[in-house]
C-alpha cells in the first residue's frame, strides 16, 4: 500500500511506496484522494516533459548541423551518444518511410 504525507490542513502533499517518515500515513492504492493528487502532478509533470523532448529534438538538429559543417565528427562523441543518435536516426528514417511522423517533427 502506498504512503502519503499530508500537510497541516490535511491534504496530501507528497506520495511514496514505503514510508519515508514516521508521519507517514498509509493509503489505499484506489483512495480518491490519492488519485487526484497523482492526475494533479501528472499534470504538473507533462509540459516539461513535452519541453524536454522539443530539446532533445533540437540538440540532435544541432548535432547534425555540427557534423554536416564538418564543426565535428560523429566519432567525436562518446560511443553511448553515438549509438543513441543512430537508433534515433533509424527510427525516424522508419516512421518517416511509414508517413508515421507528423508535420511537428521536422529538423530545424
Amino acid at each position: 500500500m502506498p504512503f502519503v504525507k499530508r500537510d497541516p490542513s490535511g491534504h496530501i502533499i507528497a506520495a511514496s511506496a514505503t514510508p519515508t517518515d514516521s508521519d507517514d500515513q498509509e493509503i489505499t492504492a484506489d483512495a480518491p484522494e490519492l488519485q487526484t493528487f497523482l492526475a494533479v502532478m501528472g499534470g504538473e509533470i507533462k509540459p516539461l516533459e513535452t519541453s524536454d523532448l522539443k530539446f532533445i529534438r533540437a540538440i540532435e538538429d544541432l548535432i547534425d548541423v555540427l557534423i554536416t559543417k564538418n564543426v565535428i565528427r560523429i566519432t567525436d562523441l562518446p560511443v553511448a551518444v553515438q549509438s543513441k543518435l543512430m537508433e534515433r536516426r533509424s527510427m525516424r528514417q522508419t516512421l518517416g518511410a511509414l508517413n508515421l511522423l507528423s508535420g511537428t517533427d521536422e529538423t530545424i
